[in-house]
């Protein structure tokens, strides 16, 4: 696969003057500085979810990881990695500068994807669990809602920089009504109003329960619900794409213009 530096420069009519502007061989389509690798899957995608484009203010490219079941995920398949690198080339094809996931266990696979490419590659939203607990009291916890508490092993957390037990809490939602047809990848529909309600009072229970500093949501599906958690808890909440957002500006930086 042809591994030519992607063009970080911002485009506009003074920015490169005489230069002569190249294309890498190969790359038949540009301007997608995110790239983000997909679960097979089937069941409404909302504006906020990470794979569906209109929860951005930028382009991203979006390939969907044949075969990448929730279950197979969930049990960290080692067999899938051959497949996300297959996918991952492909986009790296397209020119992406930076890569992400569409699942928070995508973490299982974080260290090897990001030896393999040349560009930035952050598969989960739990990567910003270290970061996020530097930014608070020495006592205060992350709290993290998962969409499967009981798939969130020591491996995956490690593969993370996740190490101090104690930095965190974890709820999951594995045992609402509205959040099954999602986890079985069964398109038998949900209720958003009730979703939200239910997700909602997963939050509220833990903060009662734990002394918590910041909310994170692991999973892709959960950003919709992201602003009505923090009304409801008062607190910082970080998700998939809080994660997405930062990714972009760090390739896709623009030159500011005003006075002075």
């Amino acid at each position: 696969m042809n591994r030519t530096i992607k063009h970080y420069g911002y485009f506009d009519p003074s920015s490169y003057g005489d230069e002569k502007i190249m294309s890498n061989q190969g790359q038949s389509v540009a301007g997608y500085p995110i790239g983000i690798l997909a679960l097979e899957l089937f069941y409404p995608l909302l504006p906020g979810n990470v794979v569906n484009p209109w929860t951005y203010d930028f382009p991203v490219r979006i390939k969907v990881v044949k075969g990448a079941t929730i279950e197979r995920i969930f049990n960290n398949d080692p067999t899938l990695l051959e497949d996300f690198i297959k996918a991952g080339e492909e986009l790296m094809e397209d020119g992406v500068r930076a890569m992400t996931g569409a699942c928070g266990f995508f973490a299982n696979y974080q260290k090897e994807l990001a030896q393999h490419f040349p560009v930035p590659v952050a598969m989960s939203s739990l990567l910003q669990v270290p970061w996020i607990k530097s930014t608070l009291k020495g006592d205060e916890k992350v709290g993290i809602i998962t969409a499967n508490s009981t798939a969130i092993t020591p491996h995956l957390l490690q593969s993370v920089g996740i190490t101090d037990s104690s930095s965190y809490a974890i709820y999951g939602l594995e045992n609402i009504s509205q959040w099954k047809p999602l986890v079985d990848m069964k398109d038998n529909g949900f209720n958003n109003i009730l979703l939200t309600a239910e997700v909602t009072e997963v939050a509220i229970n833990m903060c009662k329960n734990e002394k918590i500093g910041a909310v994170l949501l692991e999973c892709s599906d959960m950003p919709p619900y992201a602003h009505a958690i923090q009304k409801a808890v008062n607190l910082p909440v970080f998700d998939y794409v809080t994660l997405v957002n930062w990714l972009n500006y760090s390739v896709c930086q623009k030159p500011y213009c005003g006075f002075f």
